[in-house]
């Protein structure tokens, strides 16, 4: 039997579904903006800076970046076009291959993060108070460990 939303879960829906859109949105368009790149750029620059030695096995990197690893190779292709990202065979694994973020992505990623942040602020925690940041923390947390198993 379908377990229909009620009226209050089908607006909470709906909110939600806008108000991820917009933000994704925003964020879009001010790094293409200011930093001449889409967000998902951004994101796959920001793991790889986060990673051990700025690498990352192409597969972890998709799944980090919550894409396919088609879509991932595409984006890295482009990434390496601008020299940000180099690929590299792995070491332990020969028939692996890693993103390794090079000098002038890790530029581009820093002259990007100060516009970006002040967007993400202006997008989502500019209207939340801090009770309400505590709340959206806990229910994004509970989400992500229900999908994540």
């Amino acid at each position: 039997m379908t377990r229909w939303l009620d009226e209050d879960e089908q607006r909470t829906w709906r909110n939600f579904l806008a108000a991820t859109q917009l933000i994704n949105e925003a964020l879009d368009r001010q790094l293409q903006r200011d930093a001449s790149m889409p967000h998902t750029y951004y994101v796959i620059l920001v793991a790889l800076s986060e990673a051990p030695e700025r690498s990352m096995r192409m597969s972890e990197l998709a799944a980090r970046a919550q894409s396919s690893q088609s879509r991932l190779s595409h984006a890295v292709a482009r990434l390496e076009e601008r020299g940000w990202v180099r690929r590299e065979r792995c070491p332990a694994d020969r028939r692996g291959n890693l993103a390794v973020l090079t000098g002038d992505g890790f530029a581009a990623l820093a002259a990007a993060a100060p516009g970006h942040v002040e967007e993400v602020r202006r997008s989502l925690f500019d209207a939340l108070t801090q009770e309400q940041v505590r709340r959206l923390d806990e229910i994004c947390s509970a989400v992500r460990n229900t999908l994540e198993g």
